[in-house]
């Protein structure tokens, strides 16, 4: 389970490299693939060669259908850079996904903004309880694993009811500022690409995150070339702020 890429190839080639040495049986990207100062076109294209199952992240939905003059900066860059088949596909992915015993999503199954696992509140960001969690969610059919992104947090919770929530953390951006619903930092600690790999064993689901080393200096190199130098410090080190929580 691969997620949050956002347009950097060389830690996604990486990522690859890792998925096919595991040789697992299917292969789920969860959103915001492309969107970042990097290289959003050649992502978008190794993306689809894949052939994973593919859903729709909030950067994914503003980049193939909001005006090019509401787009944020990141946005504009990566809508200049894609074709319009390739924005068009972006639009038409799901947002959800269910199969496999499964309920993928980026987010939440109707909402691409709102975290799962985390919350962002006036004194920090904090993990939500298992209970919380479970009142975000739709009423369980059948599933017994629920993937979610978006926080680029690597992170797993166990649920009342027995499902496992996971989020596989950020491929391609390991940390990032945003100032909704309160002003915030989401950091990995460390540049490493990061990805999740779950074996079924009968009812249950064996869970190994992974992280994955790079050339995140050349990533970082190339955000700082188009003038982003907070992408390339967040893709040289991991970390924003030094008090994010």
């Amino acid at each position: 389970m691969i997620a949050d890429v956002h347009g950097n190839r060389l830690a996604l080639a990486a990522v690859l490299q890792d998925i096919a040495a595991a040789t697992p049986d299917l292969l789920i990207e969860l959103g915001d693939a492309v969107s970042g100062p990097l290289w959003p076109a050649e992502t978008f294209e190794m993306l689809a060669a894949t052939g994973a199952i593919a859903l729709r992240g909030n950067h994914d939905r503003w980049v193939a259908r909001h005006p090019v003059e509401k787009l944020g900066t990141t946005d504009a860059f990566t809508h200049a850079r894609l074709s319009a088949a390739q924005r068009a596909a972006l639009g038409a992915r799901p947002m959800t996904w269910r199969g496999e015993g499964i309920l993928a999503m980026h987010a939440l199954p109707e909402d691409d903004l709102t975290y799962l696992l985390h919350e962002s509140t006036e004194h920090g960001i904090r993990e939500r309880p298992p209970a919380a969690v479970s009142a975000l969610l739709p009423q369980p059919a059948g599933e017994g694993l629920i993937l979610s992104a978006h926080t680029h947090r690597a992170h797993a919770l166990r649920l009342a009811d027995g499902r496992l929530v996971v989020n596989p953390g950020s491929v391609g951006q390991p940390a990032y500022t945003d100032a909704t619903p309160y002003p915030h930092v989401m950091q990995a600690g460390t540049p490493h690409a990061r990805w999740a790999l779950l074996e079924r064993r009968g009812a249950t689901w064996r869970l190994a995150f992974r992280a994955i080393e790079y050339d995140w200096d050349a990533a970082a190199s190339e955000a700082a070339r188009h003038g982003r130098d907070d992408w390339s410090r967040a893709l040289a080190t991991g970390v924003l702020s030094d008090t994010a929580q």
